[in-house]
C-alpha cells in the first residue's frame, strides 16, 4: 500500500500556508499573529489555515496560558519544505538577491536547527575535503553522511561529543540546500554543530531578525582551525 502523499502536499501548494511553513524553519514556535503577518493574511484567514496545518499532521501547537504556539511538527516537515524549494524554478534573484533580507538569507541562516546557506555549505564541504565526515558507501543510506573517527576527534576537540547525539534517522543527514544547490550538513551532529557555534560566538542573528546568521569575527578564525578559509569562500564577516 503506498502512502498518500497528495495529502501533505495538498496543504503545503496553498502560498498562505507555504509561506506560514517556511517561517517556522528556523525551529522556533510562533504565535499565530506573527505567522499571519508572515503570510501577509487577516487573523480569522490565519487561523483557518494553521487549523488545516495542524489537522493534517504538519504543524504542533503548545498552550501557555492563553496563547497559543504553532511550530513544525517534525523536522521531517523541515525537509520536505527545503525539498519543494529545492524543486521550484530557479529564482533570478538568487544570483545577485536585491534585497538585504535576500542577501543575509543566502549568506547564512538557521535551517530548523542546523546552518544552512552559502556558509553552511562551504563548512560541510571543508569537513568533507578534511576527512571529518564522508559521502556514503554503496551500502550506505545516501541521504547521510559518514561520521570518520578523524571527525568523531575533532569535533569532540570542539566540544562536541558525537557519541551523545541520537542519531534518529541518521547522525549526519545530507541536507540539499535549496539557495545553493548543494548539501549542508543537517542531522542531530548539524544541530549539535550549529548550537555550539552559536554558543562559542562564531554566529549570531542577523539584524532585522529572522533565521538568518552571520559570521563573527571569532567564528571566521575558528572556522580556519576547521579547514575553512571565510575569505575563500567569499562568506561575509560581521563587523
Amino acid at each position: 500500500m503506498e502512502a498518500n502523499i497528495a495529502a501533505p502536499a495538498a496543504l503545503i501548494a496553498d502560498p498562505t500556508r507555504a509561506a506560514m511553513l517556511s517561517a517556522l524553519l528556523d525551529g522556533r514556535a510562533q504565535p499565530a499573529g506573527a505567522l499571519a503577518w508572515a503570510a501577509n493574511v487577516s487573523a480569522q484567514a490565519a487561523s483557518n489555515h494553521l487549523a488545516k496545518l495542524t489537522a493534517g499532521g504538519l504543524l504542533k501547537v503548545e498552550t501557555a496560558g492563553r496563547h497559543r504556539y504553532y511550530r513544525l511538527a517534525s523536522p521531517e516537515v523541515a525537509h520536505a519544505v527545503e525539498a519543494l524549494a529545492c524543486l521550484a524554478p530557479p529564482i533570478r534573484s538568487l544570483d545577485e538577491p536585491r534585497s538585504p533580507k535576500a542577501r543575509a538569507l543566502r549568506q547564512a541562516r538557521s535551517c530548523y536547527g542546523h546552518l544552512a546557506g552559502r556558509l553552511g555549505v562551504a563548512l560541510t564541504e571543508a569537513l568533507e575535503a578534511g576527512g571529518l565526515i564522508a559521502q556514503p558507501e554503496a551500502a550506505d543510506d545516501p541521504r547521510h553522511f559518514t561520521l570518520t573517527e578523524a571527525g568523531r576527534r575533532r569535533f569532540a576537540e570542539f566540544g562536541l561529543d558525537a557519541a551523545a547525539l541520537r542519531p534518529r534517522p541518521g547522525l549526519a543527514r545530507r541536507c540539499l540546500d535549496w539557495t545553493e544547490r548543494r548539501h549542508h550538513l543537517a542531522g542531530p551532529l548539524g544541530v549539535a554543530l550549529f548550537a555550539r557555534m552559536v554558543a562559542l560566538g562564531w554566529i549570531e542573528p542577523a539584524r532585522g531578525g529572522g533565521r538568518a546568521v552571520r559570521l563573527t569575527a571569532a567564528g571566521a578564525e575558528g572556522l580556519r582551525a576547521l579547514g575553512l578559509d571565510p575569505a575563500g569562500a567569499g562568506l561575509a564577516v560581521a563587523a
